[in-house]
C-alpha cells in the first residue's frame, strides 16, 4: 500500500495516517513499526527506513494524535499533555542531511523522525495558515488551504472530491429520470 500525501504539510500528512476518525473503527495506516518506517521514506523525511521498535511506534502514534488535536481547525485550547508530547519530540535532533554521489541523503532514527514531524507542526502553529478539515462525508483529513480563493473543500480530488462529485452526478441523473 502506498500512502497519500495531499495535506500540504508533513505534520498534517502524518496525522492523516489515521483515517475516518469519527467512525467506530477508524483505519490505522501505521499498525506496525515497519509501516511507519516505510511512511518516513515515502514522505521524504528519511532516505532509508529507520528501525522502529514498539516503544518508538507508541511514541510516534501518541505524537500523531497530539498533532491532530493541536492543529484541528476547531481545536479547543491545547491540552497540556499534547504540548508536552510535541515539545518532547521537537527537542530531539532531526534527520541529518548529507551530500553523496547519489544526491542528498537524510538519515536518522525514530526520534529524528518525530523531531521532523514536531518541527513541521510547530511551524504551522506559528505561521497559522488556513487549515481545514475535508468536507467528505466521513473524511477527517486536515489540509492547508493554499487555494487562491481560500475555499478548498476536499483533502484531494482523487479520493474525496471525486467521490462527492460522482454521488452528486448520480443524484442529478436519478432526479431527472
Amino acid at each position: 500500500m502506498s500512502f497519500v500525501f495531499v495535506s500540504g504539510d508533513l505534520a498534517l500528512d502524518f496525522a492523516a495516517t489515521r483515517k475516518w476518525r469519527r467512525r467506530p473503527d477508524p483505519d490505522e495506516l501505521l499498525p506496525t513499526g515497519a509501516d511507519l518506517a516505510r511512511w518516513s521514506v515515502e514522505a521524504g523525511v528519511l532516505t532509508r527506513p529507520p528501525r522502529v521498535g514498539p516503544e518508538d511506534l507508541r511514541d510516534l502514534l501518541t505524537l500523531r494524535e497530539s498533532v491532530y488535536r493541536l492543529l484541528h481547525p476547531d481545536a479547543a485550547p491545547p491540552r497540556p499533555s499534547d504540548v508536552r508530547v510535541l515539545n518532547r519530540a521537537a527537542a530531539h535532533p532531526g534527520p541529518r542531511p548529507s551530500l553523496t554521489p547519489d544526491g542528498v541523503r537524510r538519515t536518522g532514527d525514530a526520534p529524528a523522525l518525530a523531531a521532523a514531524i514536531a518541527g513541521a507542526a510547530l511551524t504551522l502553529l506559528e505561521s497559522r495558515p488556513p487549515i481545514r478539515e475535508c468536507a467528505g462525508e466521513d473524511c477527517t483529513r486536515l489540509f492547508v488551504d493554499r487555494s487562491r480563493a481560500g475555499n478548498r473543500t476536499w483533502c484531494g480530488m482523487e479520493e474525496c472530491g471525486n467521490r462527492v462529485k460522482a454521488a452528486s452526478y448520480r443524484a442529478r441523473r436519478a432526479a431527472s429520470a
